[in-house]
C-alpha cells in the first residue's frame, strides 16, 4: 500500500501541475488600458488605468499594478466607459448584433416576441453572447382590446377588467418577461381615437406586477396620461409627452411615487414631424458603420396631424423631473421612424444635453441608472468584479457628448467586438414612376412579376426576424375574370418566430421600402383564390417602424375580391411603405392565388 501511495502521490501533482498549465494557456490574458479618462458610471478618473481578464474587470484606478503578460493598451487621448445600456427597444431580426457595433451592450426591450427572448436568454446564459448586445425583455404588452400593440394583428392576450391583471401578469412571468410593460395609450395626440385601459384596471396591473416583484413600466403619451400612471404607482413612464408644457408639481408627483422616466426624446421628436436621426448619417464618425436600411429609417418622422405637437415640451418636462432629481434613463425606442438600434442613443444621449443634464449626467443615464433601476447588478459601471463590457472612444465625452460616437474599440463581457463597415451605399434610385390614375398594380397576364410603379413582387418572410417559414412563388395559368394568368404563393409557416409569416410583398416606393405617397388612393385590393384556410395582409407605413398593420382573410376555390381601406387600417397612405399576402400566423403549408392587384380610386 505504501508503495502505491508512493506512485499515486508523484502522480496526481504531475497531472494537477499539467492541468494547471493548461488552465494557464488556456485562460485569456489580462488587458490592461493605462493612460486612460475613465466614465465609471457616475464619476471621472482623469488619467486612470483599468485591467481586465476574460469577463470580469479586475482593478480600476489611479495607481494600478500591471499583471505580466498582459496585453497594453495605451488610452492616451481617449476615454473609456460602461458598455451602454438603452432602456427602450423592440427587438428582431439582426437588432442586438447591430446595437453592439454602436457601443450597446445591453437593451431593455419593452414589446417583442417571448420565444424569441427566451431564446436570447438562454444564449445569454450559455455563452455570454459575445457578439451581440444583451437583451432583457418585457414580453407582450399590457393593452385594452383594439389597443395600441394590436394594431399590428399580432394575437396579444388584452385586458377589459381589473380581475384579470393577476393572471394577466402571471402569464407573462410565465413566459419570462423581466418587467411589465403597460398602454395607457388613447391615440389623441395623433388624431386617432383607440380603447385603452380604464384606471382599475392599470392600478391592478402595477399592483400584480409588484406582488411578483417585477417593475411596472407603463407607455403614455400625454401628461394626463403619465400623472394617471404615477398615481397608480407605476415605477416609470416608457415616453415623455409633448402636448402642453409641464405642470409645475409633476417633478413634486414623481419624486413623491420614487418613479422613474425613460424619455425616448429620439423618437418623441420624430413623432412632431421632425426626422430625429436625419443628421447621423451625416456624422463621419458613424457613417462608415450604417447600413442603407438604417439610413433610410433615420430620415423618417411619423406624420404630421391636425394637432400641433410640440417637442419643446418633452424638453422642458425632462429638465423639470431631472432638476427635481427624477431618474432619467436613456432609451431610443428603436426601429420606430428616426431611430436605428445602436446609433440612436447617441443621439439620445445629445438631446438629454439639450435637456438640461450635463455630458457626465447624460453618460449615467445610459449606464449606471439603468443598471441600478432594473436590478442589473453585473454592469453599468467599471468597478472591480463586474462584466467587462466597454466603450473606448476618442475625445472627452464629459465635455463633448458626441464623443461617445468616435468609438475606438469594443468589448462585450471581456471579447473585443469587430466593427465592420457596411456595404457602400448605393446612390438613391429613382423617382418610381406615378401609379396609373385606375390604380393598376399587376395583372401578371406578361408572365412576369412586373409592377406598374415601385419595386416587383419579391419574398418576404419571418427569416428577417429569425424564423424559420419559406415560400416559393411563380406566374400560373388561369386568372380572376377569365383571365390568363395570376400569381401563385405556396409554401410553409413554421414554428420559429412568434409572429410567423410567409408571402410576397410589393413596395411602392422601390427597393428599400422606401415610402410613397397613396393618400389619392382609398385602399389596397386584390383577386385571390385559395385552399379555404385563413391568409394574412399586412400593409407597412414608416410611421409604423417595422411594425404592419395586419388583417385576416379566408379564400376558398373561387376567386373573390378583397379590399383593405387604409382608413379601415389606421392609416393616411402618405407614407406607405410595402403590401404583403401570404400565409400566417397559422402553421402549416399553404397555397394561394392573388391577381388584379390594385390600389382604389378615392370615391369609388
Amino acid at each position: 500500500m505504501f508503495r502505491l501511495k508512493a506512485f499515486v502521490l508523484p502522480a496526481l501533482a504531475l497531472a494537477g501541475s499539467l492541468v494547471s498549465a493548461a488552465q494557464a494557456q488556456d485562460a485569456p490574458k489580462p488587458v490592461v488600458i493605462t493612460n486612460v479618462r475613465v466614465f465609471d458610471g457616475t464619476r471621472v478618473i482623469p488619467k486612470g488605468t483599468v485591467v481586465f481578464q476574460g469577463r470580469e474587470i479586475k482593478a480600476v484606478g489611479e495607481n494600478v499594478s500591471m499583471p505580466k503578460d498582459a496585453q497594453v493598451i495605451d488610452g492616451t487621448g481617449q476615454t473609456l466607459l460602461p458598455g451602454l445600456i438603452d432602456s427602450h427597444t423592440h427587438t428582431f431580426g439582426q437588432a442586438l448584433e447591430r446595437a453592439l457595433v454602436f457601443g450597446v451592450t445591453t437593451e431593455l426591450d419593452m414589446f417583442t416576441d417571448p420565444t424569441l427572448a427566451r431564446q436570447m436568454r438562454e444564449e445569454q446564459a450559455k455563452t455570454g453572447a459575445p457578439g451581440r448586445a444583451d437583451l432583457l425583455s418585457a414580453g407582450i404588452l399590457a393593452t385594452a382590446p383594439g389597443g395600441h400593440g394590436t394594431e399590428y394583428g399580432f394575437a396579444i392576450p388584452t385586458l377589459t377588467r381589473p380581475e384579470e391583471a393577476r393572471a394577466w401578469v402571471d402569464g407573462r412571468i410565465a413566459e419570462g418577461s423581466d418587467y411589465i410593460k403597460i398602454v395607457l395609450e388613447d391615440g389623441s395626440p395623433y388624431g386617432r381615437k383607440i380603447p385603452t385601459l380604464d384606471q382599475p384596471t392599470l392600478k391592478a396591473l402595477v399592483d400584480a406586477a409588484h406582488k411578483r416583484q417585477k417593475l411596472a413600466v407603463v407607455h403614455v403619451s400625454t401628461e394626463d396620461a403619465a400623472k394617471e400612471a404615477i398615481e397608480a404607482g407605476a415605477d416609470g413612464l416608457a415616453h415623455i409627452f409633448t402636448d402642453r408644457a409641464p405642470e409645475p408639481g409633476l417633478a413634486a408627483l414623481f419624486k413623491r411615487h420614487k418613479a422613474f422616466v425613460i424619455p425616448t426624446l429620439t423618437v418623441v421628436e420624430s413623432t412632431t414631424g421632425m426626422a430625429s436621426g436625419r443628421a447621423l448619417p451625416d456624422d463621419p464618425r458613424l457613417a462608415p458603420y450604417l447600413n442603407s436600411d438604417e439610413v433610410g429609417n433615420l430620415s423618417r418622422s411619423f406624420p404630421m396631424h391636425d394637432r400641433k405637437l410640440d417637442f419643446q415640451n418633452a424638453l422642458a418636462t425632462v429638465r423639470q423631473l431631472h432638476q427635481a432629481g427624477v431618474p432619467v434613463l436613456a432609451g431610443t425606442d428603436a426601429p420606430n421612424p428616426g431611430t436605428t438600434h445602436g446609433a440612436s442613443i447617441h443621439r439620445e444621449l445629445e438631446l438629454l444635453v439639450s435637456a438640461g443634464l450635463s455630458p457626465a449626467e447624460a453618460l449615467t443615464a445610459a449606464t449606471a441608472t439603468p443598471a441600478r433601476i432594473f436590478g442589473l447588478k453585473d454592469r453599468g459601471r467599471i468597478a472591480p468584479g463586474l462584466r467587462a463590457d466597454l466603450v473606448l472612444v476618442k475625445g472627452d465625452p464629459t465635455a463633448d457628448i458626441t464623443a461617445t460616437r468616435d468609438i475606438q474599440r469594443i468589448w462585450k463581457t471581456g471579447h473585443e467586438t469587430p466593427r465592420p463597415k457596411a456595404e457602400p451605399r448605393k446612390a438613391p434610385a429613382a423617382a418610381p414612376a406615378a401609379v396609373p390614375a385606375s390604380g393598376e398594380v399587376s395583372d401578371f397576364e406578361d408572365g412576369t412579376l412586373k409592377v406598374s410603379t415601385g419595386a416587383p413582387w419579391t419574398d418576404s418572410t419571418d427569416q428577417l426576424a429569425g424564423g424559420k417559414s419559406v415560400v416559393q412563388k411563380e406566374v400560373v395559368a388561369g386568372g380572376a375574370n377569365g383571365s390568363g394568368k395570376s400569381l401563385a404563393i405556396s409554401g410553409e409557416v413554421k414554428q420559429g418566430f412568434g409572429f410567423p409569416w410567409a408571402g410576397v410583398m410589393y413596395l411602392p416606393g422601390g427597393p428599400g421600402m422606401t415610402p410613397a405617397d397613396l393618400s389619392r388612393f382609398q385602399g389596397f385590393s386584390f383577386a385571390a383564390r385559395g385552399e379555404g384556410a385563413a391568409y394574412q395582409f399586412m400593409a407597412f407605413a414608416a410611421h409604423l417602424g417595422r411594425m404592419p398593420v395586419q388583417r385576416p382573410f379566408t379564400a376558398g376555390p373561387e376567386w373573390k375580391r378583397f379590399t383593405f381601406s387604409f382608413a379601415d387600417l389606421g392609416l393616411d397612405g402618405t407614407d406607405l411603405l410595402g403590401f404583403f399576402v401570404g400565409g400566417g400566423p397559422a402553421l402549416g403549408p399553404f397555397r394561394l392565388q392573388i391577381d388584379d392587384v390594385r390600389l382604389e380610386p378615392r370615391g369609388k
